[in-house]
């Protein structure tokens, strides 16, 4: 299992939210290269990076911190945020990220989504289905959909997809423990997708239940930068 640190932009500097509410908004540092050479240092691999200035507009907006993060790091990187088109998502890749998360493009132009899938590769383009309640949520979370994570998933899976994201945005930044059982269950509906999921991690002992199961990957965040996790145990696992 891939433990992947993340980092969460607006304006350049890592913040993180709660539920996804902007207004809650807390910044952590305004150096997100350093923070990236840190994760670098401590022995981990990749890094998840969100531009939310990005997932709420019509492209990515924080494409200088990537480029900076690439130049001074050999971290695989993997971007989201704003990816509503193929200048967008080349612009990604050009600046230095090795796999884009696609969400909100996929479900309102799954046809679309569909063609970048076959163009550049599953093992490039991570679908990114982000859900509150059923239901899958996009636009930066603020809008709410009709179709359930397993719609989604299950619309693209026989189309080749590879590789999921997904958080639980009731769970997300609440440090209260991530959404098991709904995760377990997609993967004994989908058991060649490799997942990552996101969304309320809060110790080592979270990783270690995650661990257990067939999860592919965890994405930490917000219990890094409030010290609930010590990064050496957390790089030792």
């Amino acid at each position: 299992m891939y433990i992947i640190p993340a980092i969460d932009l607006i304006e350049g500097e890592c913040v993180r939210l709660s539920k996804g509410e902007y207004d809650t908004k807390k910044v952590y540092s305004k150096t997100p290269v350093d923070i990236a050479k840190k994760y670098e240092d401590l022995g981990f691999e990749r890094l998840h990076i969100v531009d939310l200035d990005g997932a709420k507009s019509s492209g990515p907006k924080n494409l200088n911190v990537l480029e900076s993060i690439a130049r001074a790091t050999s971290l695989e990187i993997q971007y989201g945020g704003g990816v509503k088109s193929i200048k967008s998502l080349q612009s990604i890749i050009d600046a230095g990220a090795k796999r884009v998360i696609c969400g909100s493009i996929a479900v309102t132009n799954p046809s679309l989504f569909l063609d970048w899938l076959r163009d550049f590769g599953p093992e490039v383009l991570i679908l990114g289905a982000d859900f509150r309640d059923a239901n899958v949520a996009i636009d930066g979370w603020k809008t709410q959909t009709n179709k359930t994570l397993y719609d989604i998933v299950g619309e693209f899976y026989q189309a080749g997809l590879k590789q999921l994201i997904s958080t639980d945005i009731s769970k997300d930044g609440t440090l209260s423990g991530p959404s098991y059982e709904r995760y377990y269950s997609l993967k004994e509906r989908f058991p060649d997708l490799r997942i990552t999921i996101s969304g309320g991690v809060s110790s080592i002992q979270d990783i270690r239940i995650i661990d257990k199961s067939l999860i592919d990957g965890v994405i930490v965040g917000k219990a890094i930068y409030e010290g609930r996790i010590d990064m050496e145990e957390l790089s030792r696992c």
